[in-house]
Protein backbone atom coordinates (compact mmCIF):
# COMPACT_ATOMS: atom_id res chain seq x y z
CA UNK A 1 0.00 0.00 0.00
CA UNK A 2 3.05 2.39 0.11
CA UNK A 3 2.32 3.40 -3.22
CA UNK A 4 -1.25 5.24 -2.43
CA UNK A 5 -0.92 8.58 -1.53
CA UNK A 6 -1.50 9.26 2.38
CA UNK A 7 -5.36 10.47 2.38
CA UNK A 8 -6.42 7.45 -0.14
CA UNK A 9 -4.60 4.79 2.81
CA UNK A 10 -6.25 7.09 5.50
CA UNK A 11 -9.94 6.70 3.84
CA UNK A 12 -9.14 2.90 3.33
CA UNK A 13 -7.76 2.24 6.42
CA UNK A 14 -11.13 4.25 7.85
CA UNK A 15 -13.30 2.13 5.67
CA UNK A 16 -11.58 -1.09 6.78
CA UNK A 17 -11.74 -0.24 10.64
CA UNK A 18 -15.55 0.83 9.98
CA UNK A 19 -15.95 -3.02 8.68
CA UNK A 20 -14.53 -4.40 11.77
CA UNK A 21 -17.12 -2.41 13.55
CA UNK A 22 -20.14 -4.07 11.22
CA UNK A 23 -18.59 -7.06 11.81
CA UNK A 24 -18.39 -7.26 15.17
CA UNK A 25 -21.58 -5.74 15.39
CA UNK A 26 -23.00 -8.41 13.49
CA UNK A 27 -21.36 -10.82 15.82
CA UNK A 28 -22.45 -10.15 18.80
CA UNK A 29 -22.14 -13.33 20.30
CA UNK A 30 -18.47 -12.86 20.25
CA UNK A 31 -17.29 -11.98 24.19
CA UNK A 32 -14.83 -9.20 24.92
CA UNK A 33 -12.87 -12.12 26.91
CA UNK A 34 -12.63 -14.03 23.43
CA UNK A 35 -11.39 -11.25 21.56
CA UNK A 36 -9.19 -10.72 24.96
CA UNK A 37 -7.89 -14.39 24.71
CA UNK A 38 -7.14 -15.05 21.20
CA UNK A 39 -5.80 -11.12 19.63
CA UNK A 40 -5.18 -9.22 23.02
CA UNK A 41 -7.54 -6.57 22.21
CA UNK A 42 -11.24 -6.18 22.79
CA UNK A 43 -14.27 -3.81 21.91
CA UNK A 44 -13.16 -1.46 24.67
CA UNK A 45 -9.08 -1.62 23.77
CA UNK A 46 -11.00 -0.14 20.23
CA UNK A 47 -12.62 2.83 22.22
CA UNK A 48 -9.46 3.30 24.18
CA UNK A 49 -7.38 3.46 20.96
CA UNK A 50 -10.20 6.04 19.39
CA UNK A 51 -9.49 8.23 22.59
CA UNK A 52 -5.75 7.92 22.27
CA UNK A 53 -6.04 8.89 18.42
CA UNK A 54 -8.34 11.98 19.05
CA UNK A 55 -5.92 13.35 21.84
CA UNK A 56 -3.09 13.34 19.26
CA UNK A 57 -4.83 14.80 16.77
CA UNK A 58 -6.24 17.64 19.71
CA UNK A 59 -9.52 17.00 19.90
CA UNK A 60 -11.78 15.50 22.45
CA UNK A 61 -13.40 12.48 22.55
CA UNK A 62 -14.87 10.92 26.16
CA UNK A 63 -14.17 6.97 26.64
CA UNK A 64 -17.82 6.79 26.60
CA UNK A 65 -18.64 8.44 23.29
CA UNK A 66 -16.09 5.73 21.95
CA UNK A 67 -17.91 3.20 23.26
CA UNK A 68 -21.01 3.96 22.11
CA UNK A 69 -19.36 4.25 18.45
CA UNK A 70 -17.94 1.08 18.37
CA UNK A 71 -20.60 -0.68 20.57
CA UNK A 72 -22.87 0.65 18.11
CA UNK A 73 -25.15 1.80 21.46
CA UNK A 74 -24.83 2.66 25.14
CA UNK A 75 -22.25 0.16 26.95
CA UNK A 76 -24.42 -0.52 29.67
CA UNK A 77 -27.60 -1.76 27.23
CA UNK A 78 -24.63 -3.42 25.42
CA UNK A 79 -23.69 -5.22 28.60
CA UNK A 80 -27.42 -5.64 29.61
CA UNK A 81 -28.82 -7.45 26.44
CA UNK A 82 -25.11 -9.13 25.03
CA UNK A 83 -22.59 -9.57 27.42
CA UNK A 84 -22.59 -12.98 28.95
CA UNK A 85 -20.88 -14.18 32.47
CA UNK A 86 -17.38 -15.60 31.60
CA UNK A 87 -16.84 -19.41 31.84
CA UNK A 88 -14.11 -21.00 34.18
CA UNK A 89 -12.74 -21.93 31.16
CA UNK A 90 -12.49 -18.46 29.38
CA UNK A 91 -11.25 -17.11 32.87
CA UNK A 92 -8.74 -19.43 32.95
CA UNK A 93 -7.62 -18.96 29.37
CA UNK A 94 -7.73 -15.53 29.99
CA UNK A 95 -5.33 -15.46 32.67
CA UNK A 96 -2.64 -18.05 31.24
CA UNK A 97 -2.25 -15.26 28.62
CA UNK A 98 -2.10 -12.70 30.82
CA UNK A 99 0.58 -14.65 32.67
CA UNK A 100 2.58 -15.33 29.46
CA UNK A 101 2.28 -11.85 28.45
CA UNK A 102 4.06 -11.10 31.36
CA UNK A 103 6.70 -14.10 31.37
CA UNK A 104 7.34 -12.26 27.86
CA UNK A 105 8.27 -8.78 30.12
Amino acid sequence: MRHLDDTTRTELEAAAFRRLLEHLDAHKEVQNIDLMILADFCRNCLSKWLVSAAEQRGETVDYEQAREYVYGMPYSEWKANYQQEATPEQLAAFNARQAGKQDER
